[in-house]
């Protein structure tokens, strides 16, 4: 992939200091907690996962980070300035940028399209200006578009540039929503199970794409994903939380080994077999090893995701 202008260059891990600084985090909805006192740290340019069983309070995390949500107490320090809440367009103008479970992208526009909405809020003129078209709107639209097309050569989207996003097969579709984030140049970009759904193609595709984003432009990136190979095979740093709590916070080799990790996978395995079937409590009698564990909590990929992508071609002649 070729690369498009970059705020960095990635560095090692133990060079930077904290790009983002979780402190005391709570979040209750009623009565239900769903993060309860969550500390942790992210380093500049680097990979972290945030993993745990269904309800652990991942996407809560993300959704504060992202000012979605308002903590109930704690704070988040974002580039040395901390805050107890932003709304999400004061954290975009920050430099934070996001992905979502479910795609969240303009089917019935193209892919260009797609990624020009990311450049908005990089706009050096009034709305008044763009309206009319007049001072520095013609410039500003000038340059994000270039900026737009070079996001589409680094994840090698030009063939499909002016083909409807609807008609792209799924995981294109994931890459296209990934694209639009970076059309932002974000310092931070949040990934909300960016691989669900996937075949097992088009997760080495995105890990890929994720990874040469890391590393060539220098992002830090903080992302949920079940699919615990990928997480080990790209990962920094690793977050483990259950019930709403941190249960694990280090190295993928760390993580792989820590008992309290082991403990919360293993009780929701047993959770699953006892409500699921019968059959599968013959797992739970022979526990596997840690790095099996991790291995089993990644869920199947979706059959529709399994066909293969169309050819640019066999796109433009149906649009």
């Amino acid at each position: 992939m070729s690369t498009p202008s970059a705020s960095a260059s990635a560095a090692p891990q133990g060079a930077h200091p904290p790009l983002l600084e979780l402190q005391g985090i709570r979040l209750a909805f009623k009565a239900v907690r769903a993060v309860e006192d969550v500390s942790f740290k992210v380093r500049r340019h680097e990979i972290c996962a945030v993993i745990g069983p269904n309800g652990a309070g991942k996407s809560s995390i993300l959704n504060i980070v992202s000012g979605v949500y308002r903590p109930d107490a704690g704070s988040v320090a974002f580039d040395g300035e901390r805050r107890s809440h932003m709304l999400p367009r004061q954290t975009a103008q920050q430099g934070i940028a996001r992905t979502f479970q479910n795609i969240a992208v303009f089917k019935g526009m193209s892919v260009l399209e797609n990624l020009l909405t990311g450049t908005t809020l990089r706009f050096e003129s009034s709305w008044l200006e763009q309206l009319l078209w007049l001072g520095r709107a013609k410039g500003a639209e000038r340059r994000e578009r270039e900026h737009a097309e070079r996001v589409l050569e680094f994840l090698e989207l030009q063939p499909y540039r002016d083909a409807p996003v609807g008609r792209l097969a799924y995981g294109l579709q994931k890459r296209v929503e990934l694209g639009r984030a970076l059309a932002a140049a974000p310092q931070l970009l949040l990934l909300d199970e960016p691989m669900a759904g996937m075949n097992a193609s088009e997760k080495q595709s995105m890990s890929e794409a994720i990874l040469d984003v890391n590393r060539q432009l220098g992002t830090t990136i903080v992302l949920i994903e079940h699919d615990m190979r990928v997480v080990m095979d790209i990962s920094d740093h690793v977050v483990v939380l259950d019930h709403g709590r941190v249960v694990g916070d280090g190295t993928p080799d760390e993580v792989r080994q820590n008992p309290d990790v082991l403990r919360a996978y293993l009780g929701s395995r047993r959770q699953a077999a006892q409500t699921q079937s019968q059959s599968a409590a013959s797992d739970i009698t022979d526990p596997p090893d840690a790095s099996a564990i991790l291995a089993a909590s990644a869920p199947a990929a979706s059959a529709a995701s399994a066909a293969p992508a169309p050819s640019p071609a066999s796109i433009a002649a149906s649009t």
